[in-house]
């Protein structure tokens, strides 16, 4: 047996929202969409991950959502010019990334990330 997806689902009646900040600034595509629900998907072939963690690494608190993309400032740039509110970051970390908090739509903290070239 093994996992192959793990997908965390936020619950509102705002898909509109959702297709613009994950899909239009993030830069998602749309995997799936019934109407009543639509599933993001990036490109790469990584495996499934789910972590749990006691605080989010540079005395941050922990964010809700993680996502990696290939071109942090162009998706910095994107969500600043659509008035997201900022709440770490940029900020290049001792362990690799730099990285962002931003507040979603939704309420949630998501963490943007991109890994150091290296």
């Amino acid at each position: 047996m093994s996992v192959t997806r793990i997908v965390p689902n936020i619950a509102t009646d705002r898909l509109d929202d959702a297709r613009r900040f994950y899909g239009d600034l993030i830069g998602l595509t749309i995997g799936m969409d019934y109407g009543g629900i639509v599933t993001f998907v990036g490109s790469g072939a990584v495996a499934p991950q789910i972590s749990f963690a006691l605080e989010g690494g540079s005395g941050t608190p922990v964010p809700e959502l993680s996502v990696e993309v290939s071109d942090l400032d162009e998706v910095f740039r994107r969500i600043v010019e659509a008035g997201h509110p900022i709440e770490y970051g940029p900020a290049t970390e001792p362990w690799g990334v730099r990285r962002f908090f931003v507040g979603d739509p939704f309420g949630r903290l998501a963490n943007i990330l991109a890994h150091e070239a290296g």
